[in-house]
């Protein structure tokens, strides 16, 4: 997309913001500087009827919504900046849907022929319309040959070509934005458009979608909470995706929670088990749990409800040193133990060292204290980590995004706990699955266990190098020209000096 084209782009985008008075709103005016507050006067000269309805986060949602995919995406990404945008805002834009019209069906049929390379019927016995239509693809019932129900994910045709063009139009936005806006540079706003981008290509590729959701499919058998459809591999290429059919009600169902023989209190607790088993288990969850992503079906034969997660387009991931501190600050929230949490915040070099450890400690129980003594129904996880993070900003500490988006989905998964079930403790659910973590991750036989790994780590680097031992060092000698009369004189210095210590080692030697 050429740079005019993208700027026009931008421009319409612009428009559109302005008419919903979503570029400088009213509401923040009292906090900008006189030519903000100015800039936002006249740009509120063209607003439409659009802008008096809802709050400021709620009126960018709907434009973004219009914009297209990668609009949407971005907005979905700003959701997760409660550190900068505050929560109200940052919560209106986890509302984002980005649902459309469905595209043909023969249209779908033809994509999926041409990615099989074979005819439809070669895999399926039945292909049915669109259930489900969003911006990127859209979801077909179907059944294999063999008679599986099954899910089938195509992309929108010519989607490609319309996310490439609002790619340099967001690049062209960053540009400007770090060039001409002071303030949103600590967003880091070119960075901020490359990971936004990044998630969409991954997303246009619904191979790593499959492979993502076999993965995590894998680590949630291991586990009792909830469960990943299996892929069918064969019906699986870059433009579209065949899973198992998730077998009951999807949790925006109202319908869902009026099953029979539902425990609703077991489960919001397994749903909240079940993210947190991920994260801190296996360092890898499902970042879009919200209840349409969550399909429940009732109990049978006495056992619990079987939970069904889909779309695994947005993944998070964990490392060692990430899901360490994410058990250990809620272990420490736990048990009231702040100079501990102060302590983790500081080993792990999230907050600088020059930063006085005391103060933060102070800090944190600033942020903690008001959580207990109340009932658990008016206790937020995911907005005491939110508010941990502003907190932690004030301490020079570089928050992780890693970190940003687990906080986010625990506040979806929270919110969706609490719709099955008000009086969901959330604390009580986390704690026994922390409690695990903590205990086998960080008992004296697990630190024996990371000692014998270390060990073994550097007698297998010793053997390595033994194989392969380093090239010597070579001495380059620069030939310089001859100098016999400079060369003499030193010579006889140093004689003359190894003369005079051994007369006078002599002299001791005789006293």
């Amino acid at each position: 997309m050429s740079r005019v084209a993208a700027c026009l782009r931008l421009v319409a985008t612009g428009w559109a913001l302005a008419r919903a008075d979503a570029l400088v709103p009213r509401e923040v005016e009292p906090i900008l500087p006189p030519s903000a507050r100015l800039a936002g006067r006249v740009l509120r000269l063209f607003a439409g009827s659009a802008a008096r309805k809802g709050r400021p986060g709620e009126r960018l949602a709907r434009v973004l919504e219009r914009e297209g995919p990668a609009a949407i995406k971005m907005g979905q990404f700003l959701s997760t900046r409660a550190d900068i945008f505050g929560a109200a805002f940052a919560e209106d834009l986890s509302h984002l849907k980005d649902r459309l019209p469905a595209f043909p069906l023969e249209v779908a049929k033809a994509e999926v022929a041409r990615g099989l390379g074979a005819p439809l019927d070669t895999l399926y016995a039945r292909f049915d319309a669109s259930i489900a239509a969003a911006s990127l693809a859209q979801a077909h019932a179907a059944t294999l040959l063999d008679g599986t129900p099954v899910a089938v994910k195509v992309l929108r045709p010519g989607v490609e070509r319309q996310v490439a063009r609002d790619s340099a139009a967001l690049r062209l936005a960053a540009s400007l934005a770090e060039r001409l806006v002071p303030a949103a540079r600590r967003l880091r706003p070119r960075e901020f458009v490359e990971v936004v981008i990044r998630a969409l290509d991954l997303e246009l590729d619904l191979r790593f979608e499959a492979a993502g959701c076999a993965e995590l499919g894998e680590a949630m058998k291991r586990d009792p909470y909830m469960r990943a459809p299996d892929v069918v591999w064969d019906g699986v290429g870059k433009r579209f995706l065949t899973l198992t059919w998730a077998p009951g009600l999807a949790l925006s169902d109202p319908a869902a929670l009026e099953q029979p023989g539902l425990d609703r209190k077991a489960l919001a607790e397994a749903v909240t088990r079940g993210f947190l088993a991920q994260a801190l288990d296996h360092g890898l969850f499902h970042a879009d749990l919200h209840e349409g992503n969550l399909f429940v079906s009732a109990p049978v034969q006495g056992e619990g409800a079987a939970i069904v997660a889909v779309d695994y387009g947005i993944l998070g991931r964990l490392g060692p040193a990430e899901r360490k501190y994410l058990a250990e600050i809620l272990y420490g929230f736990l048990n009231r133990d702040y100079p501990r949490v102060a302590a983790i915040h500081f080993e792990a070099g999230y907050v600088p060292a020059h930063q006085d450890r005391d103060a933060f400690a102070q800090a944190l129980r600033a942020v903690g204290e008001p959580v207990f003594g109340r009932d658990a129904s008016d206790v937020s996880m995911g907005k005491l980590l939110a508010q941990l993070f502003e907190i932690t900003a004030l301490f020079d500490m570089a928050l992780r995004p890693e970190l940003v988006l687990l906080q986010k989905t625990m506040v979806t998964v929270e919110g969706v706990a609490r719709r099955i079930d008000p009086t969901h403790d959330l604390w009580a659910a986390a704690d026994p699955v922390v409690r695990r973590w903590i205990a086998r991750e960080l008992s004296p036989a697990a630190k024996v266990r990371d000692f014998a790994d270390e060990a073994v780590r550097a007698i297998k680097a010793l053997a390595r190098l033994a194989e392969t031992p380093a090239a010597p060092t070579v001495a380059v000698v620069q030939p310089r020209a001859a100098r016999p009369l400079l060369w003499f004189l030193a010579g006889a210095a140093v004689a003359t000096l190894a003369f005079a210590a051994g007369l006078f080692v002599a002299g001791m030697g005789s006293t």
